[in-house]
């Protein structure tokens, strides 16, 4: 039974614990990471979007209603399996599903639609630009709709102590590059050395790995693609139940 880290912001965090807990093992919650939403005019939108991109649940989770309800006729894009279902749950009719890359996601909606079509893209405001340069070299116009921002959560070395005990950490779970930023700025508590000492630190992606401190690279791991899944098959591996 191993004592996992889930830094991930609310709500995902506590369904990662229960999952974690599922398979065995001793979750402890302490999010870096804040999603809050952004006010969003749906009048504001071109009238002759082809197209919806979305490359992060979130994105369709802080969006008005409104602004859904305006799109939802128009086929939607999703970059994976997960962010397909939730495009589905909030009403959109034809979701195609991609592969799980934002940058990959660019190109098959200009093979579907043709170049010069003209797509809404719902994310967020701290966002990589893989997805914009792809969709600006396939020809592809973008209004882009920035639905939430992100923002660190900051704990006091007293809040960390309450929050994770004083038993070792064996995993920590890092899933962006903001996290993983968070979580080298963080102010320890005495003894952090100790409770760390034998953490391995697994991450989403390379991206998430180049964001941690120095001091604990020879003990990072990086998933065999950026899912939740990967990353919790490569927590199997390091505790030995795989």
């Amino acid at each position: 039974m191993a004592k996992v880290l889930v830094t991930r912001p609310q709500p995902g965090a506590v369904r990662t614990a229960r999952r974690l807990a599922e398979l065995g093992h001793r979750p402890v919650e302490l999010p870096l990471t804040r999603t809050v939403a952004l006010p969003i005019e749906a009048a504001s939108l071109y009238p002759m979007v082809d197209a919806v991109a979305v490359t992060s649940t979130n994105a369709l989770r802080h969006a008005p209603a409104p602004v859904l309800a305006r799109l939802a006729e128009r086929p939607c894009f999703a970059v994976g399996e997960r962010t397909a279902v939730e495009a589905r749950e909030h009403g959109f009719q034809s979701v195609t599903a991609g592969t799980g890359d934002a940058g990959s996601l660019a190109g098959l909606i200009s093979a579907r639609l043709g170049p010069g079509a003209t797509a809404a893209y719902l994310t967020g405001k701290v966002r990589l630009g893989d997805f914009e340069v792809r969709a600006a070299a396939a020809g592809m116009n973008l209004l882009v709709v920035e639905t939430y921002d992100t923002q660190d959560i900051d704990y006091r070395p007293q809040q960390l102590v309450e929050i994770l005990g004083t038993e070792p950490i064996d995993a920590v779970l890092l899933y962006s590059a903001n996290a993983a930023g968070c979580f080298s700025s963080l102010r320890w508590p005495k003894g952090f050395d100790d409770w760390m000492a034998r953490a391995a630190y697994l991450c989403m992606s390379s991206r998430v790995a180049d964001r941690l401190a120095n001091p604990v690279k020879a003990r990072i791991l990086v998933a065999a693609e950026p899912s939740e899944a990967a990353l919790l098959g490569l927590l199997e591996h390091v505790t030995g139940r795989s």
